[in-house]
């Protein structure tokens, strides 16, 4: 068996380690050996320790206690190692900390409790929001759990509504629009902030508004207005994914989407390129765009659009085949992403290259791989 720090570095690193540095790792967390490096790549795992879970499993039910309800750093490191992993076992630990506090604040660490199933997610997250007041970081980590959930946030409209005239409105909204036609008697809030008429409104606000009651109550004419407008601006890069979102509803403004293809900056260049495809289907003039945002090189550094830019590609499909040569040597790399801070880094790595994975299987096989016969 490896020595711990060995066995850390190791996983931090390379996308493949020895299935005996993960071994090292559970091994020091559930024997209770006090190490916040084992503690913060176990959180990360995810499917690379299912092998572990019932013995995982069984040390969260020891840190719980006799009636389940003790909480703290030790419950937290467990609950996400097996949530990473969408296992269900996780739940008793997640309703603790939601209840008695230790929820995890966190927002990449918190992210992998989306892998549990949404409704129970949502469940926990109302007894968090019922208790935290306006606590940012925990609101904040809430709130983008909410809007991972999507429809299945719809018993916690109240809730994220009331987050409307505060700090947390951007986000507030962005769940709102998730959440869908459940969220509908939201409607004329949404038009107040669309518009700046409600007192809270910020000029960050109405495009993502106008997006929100779109998808709350199907009428597109708010949102095509106020995103339109500011993209025919030229300065409106941020209204770019709302009308990719509207698709083809959005025909008017391709002309304006197709001149931002053209801006200096790459993330507004990959936003426009994507945009212009979802409205038009037209990918000739989208992929040279998205391609030229792929560096081989990109250490993970958020300044550049590189994953979205292999999301969108794989999303475009075979009229993108040309992007998979250069997906499947990235994908191919021994090395983790390098620029994330080290609590984050194999979540930032293991997020990128699921999105290649993802990706390469929308472009098709790779030439000459014989299609399997029916």
């Amino acid at each position: 068996m490896r020595p711990l720090d060995s066995a850390v570095d190791a996983v931090l690193r390379q996308r493949r380690p020895d299935p005996e540095c993960w071994d090292a790792v559970v091994d020091a967390v559930c024997e209770d050996s006090e190490s916040w490096r084992a503690d913060g790549v176990l959180v990360q795992a995810g499917p690379a320790v299912a092998r572990h879970a019932d013995r995982i499993a069984a040390s969260l039910r020891r840190k719980q206690g006799r009636y389940g309800t003790a909480v703290g750093h030790g419950v937290q490191v467990r609950t996400l190692a097996l949530a990473g992993m969408g296992d269900l076992r996780a739940l008793p630990g997640l309703g603790a900390l939601a209840e008695h506090g230790g929820f995890p604040s966190n927002r990449p660490e918190a992210r992998v409790l989306a892998a549990l199933p949404a409704a129970d997610l949502v469940r926990a997250l109302l007894i968090k929001m019922g208790r935290d007041g306006r606590d940012t970081h925990r609101n904040t980590t809430t709130l983008e759990l909410l809007a991972l959930c999507g429809a299945a946030a719809a018993p916690a409209v109240d809730h994220v509504a009331g987050r409307l005239g505060t700090q947390f409105a951007y986000d507030a909204l962005r769940v709102l629009g998730r959440i869908g036609p459940a969220a509908a008697g939201t409607a004329d809030r949404l038009v107040a902030y669309a518009t700046g008429r409600d007192p809270g409104a910020r000029r960050e606000h109405g495009r993502r508004a106008a997006w929100a009651h779109w998808r709350v109550t199907g009428d597109p004419e708010l949102a095509l207005d106020v995103c339109g407008t500011a993209v025919r601006s030229g300065s409106g890069s941020h209204g770019l994914p709302f009308l990719a979102d509207l698709g083809p509803l959005a025909a008017a403004h391709a002309d304006a989407v197709l001149g931002l293809t053209r801006s200096p900056g790459g993330w507004t260049r990959a936003a426009a390129a994507y945009a212009y495809w979802r409205i038009t289907g037209d990918a000739e003039p989208a992929v040279p765009v998205l391609l030229a945002e792929v560096d081989p090189e990109w250490t993970g550094n958020p300044a550049m659009p590189v994953r979205e830019a292999v999301r969108r590609l794989g999303e475009i499909g075979a009229p993108a085949a040309e992007a998979a040569p250069l997906l499947r040597g990235i994908l191919a790399r021994e090395d983790r992403l390098g620029h994330d801070y080290v609590g984050t880094r194999i979540l930032a790595d293991d997020a990128y290259t699921r999105t290649l994975t993802e990706a390469l299987a929308r472009l098709g096989p790779p030439p000459g791989t014989l299609a399997r016969q029916p």
